[in-house]
């Protein structure tokens, strides 16, 4: 399997919420923007993330593939319940990028580096 066939595989399971799979995709020690947050951290902020955004949504934008990274923009157009990046979203529609780079060990995500761009999400506020 391919880098870009693990990190398709990772996105399924993100966008169906699938968190009994998720170990096959993330590594144990996975770290995220330089701080380890380990397999347990990494899976409670994905979950916070759909409690707060229930139409969360992964849409691939562009993925580029130099194993072992990968790096993708990820096109979200979603409905935050409430306060989203310190932002008074409330309940409305926002669509933003984010920019997130992974580095895999053992065929499984071991870093995580990412950027949201919230200049997008505040410009349409």
């Amino acid at each position: 399997m391919t880098v870009t066939d693990l990190y398709r595989g990772y996105i399924a399971c993100l966008n169906n919420q699938d968190w009994q799979k998720l170990h096959r995709f993330v590594h144990d020690e996975v770290h995220y923007n330089g701080d380890r947050v380990g397999l347990s951290g990494y899976q409670e902020m994905l979950e916070r993330d759909f409690r707060e955004i229930p139409d969360l949504y992964f849409d691939i934008q562009l993925l580029i593939a130099e194993p072992t990274f990968i790096a993708s923009r990820l096109q979200f157009n979603c409905t935050p319940k409430g306060t989203f990046f310190s932002l008074p979203i409330n309940g409305r529609k926002v669509t933003f990028s984010e920019n997130v780079f992974y580095e895999f060990l053992d065929d499984r995500i071991r870093n995580v580096w990412s950027v949201i761009d919230k200049a997008a999400i505040e410009a349409q506020l």
